[in-house]
Order: structure tokens, then C-alpha cells, then sequence
């Protein structure tokens, strides 16, 4: 997808996609409410899972993580995910978000960190998405060849918190979403 180089280019879609991303979220949380609005799962692969959801609007696809351990560990935060996600009507192939479960610090970065190589998000509300459209294929190809990530972010209050994920079976959902949501 071409984001015509600025944060602010893609806004106006990030907002739309960021409002099913959030249905999407809380049909997770209620399996019956999940099957009602067409959402499934579709794949478990280890550590991931692929689910899909269309309707008459719109399909959207995911490959979704938990991280495998948070710092720090008394902090109080809803559902961490990591997401990749395809919205074939909109041209998405691979869009990486991450609900850290808190409200970020306004202004303040967030960075994935895979191997020794670091991708800056800009935070909106407690999601993070990558500053640089052009990252997500850099990020997506570091992914495939590592066996874990962290992300590092702040909160409102100023907590750093990192989260360890598990690259077990990405590459599999990957796959998946690749050939499955178009």
C-alpha cells in the first residue's frame, strides 16, 4: 500500500480500519459474539493464531500473538495482541499493529525490536503502529527469520513496559494470510 510517505496520508483509513480492528478485539473476547459477526478462526500455528471476518462492507484478516512474558509483570494492562493484518479491499497486504493494553503517553514512540535491529511506531490511544510505511516489508522479512521480538512502550503514567513474543508459526500464518485473504 502506498502511504503517500506521511503519518498523516493515512489517517482518515487508519481511523476505519482502527474502528474494526477494535470490533474485531472485543469479538475475540466472546466466541459467541465472534461467530454471530462472522469472525473464525481460522488456523492455530504454535504460537499464532489466524482468524478472518467478512461481511457484505468488508473482509479483514489476522495473524495474532500474545507476547510470552510482560515487564513489568505487576502492571496493570488490558489484552496485549500483535497483529498482521490484510483488508484486501483496501490494497493491505501486511499491516502490523499492536494493542499494548494501556493508554500511551502522548507523543511518546514505541519500538519492535528483532534481533539488533529497532522499528519505530507512533502511538495512538494504546495502539502502536510503524512510523514508516516502507518498515513493514523490513519488518515482516526480520520477523520471518527470528525466533522472537520485543516491544517497548510508555504509558500515560510513564511505566516502560516490554513485551517478549514468541515467532513460533509465523511464518506458517504468514503463509496463510498470503494465500487465503484476497
Amino acid at each position: 500500500m502506498n502511504w503517500g510517505g506521511s503519518i498523516s496520508a493515512w489517517g482518515g483509513m487508519l481511523s476505519k480500519r482502527a474502528l474494526q480492528l477494535t470490533l474485531f478485539i472485543v469479538s475475540l473476547a466472546a466466541p459467541a459474539m465472534a461467530a454471530a459477526q462472522g469472525t473464525k478462526l481460522v488456523s492455530k500455528f504454535n504460537d499464532w493464531t489466524y482468524y478472518a471476518h467478512e461481511s457484505p462492507q468488508a473482509k479483514v484478516c489476522f495473524a495474532i500473538a500474545a507476547p510470552k512474558s510482560s515487564e513489568p509483570a505487576g502492571a496493570k494492562r488490558d489484552s496485549i495482541y500483535f497483529y498482521i493484518s490484510a483488508w484486501p479491499k483496501d490494497g493491505v497486504r501486511s499491516e502490523v499493529s499492536i494493542k499494548l493494553g494501556y493508554p500511551l503517553k502522548k507523543g511518546a514512540d514505541a519500538t519492535i525490536t528483532v534481533g539488533s535491529t529497532a522499528f519505530k511506531l507512533f502511538t495512538r490511544d494504546e495502539r502502536a503502529y510503524l512510523s514508516e510505511a516502507g518498515d513493514e516489508t523490513k519488518l515482516i522479512d526480520a520477523l520471518k527469520k527470528a525466533s522472537s521480538m520485543t516491544v517497548q512502550g510508555i504509558s500515560e503514567r510513564g511505566t516502560v513496559t516490554k513485551d517478549t513474543y514468541s515467532l513460533t508459526g509465523l511464518p506458517q500464518a504468514l503463509q496463510t494470510l498470503a494465500s487465503s485473504c484476497n
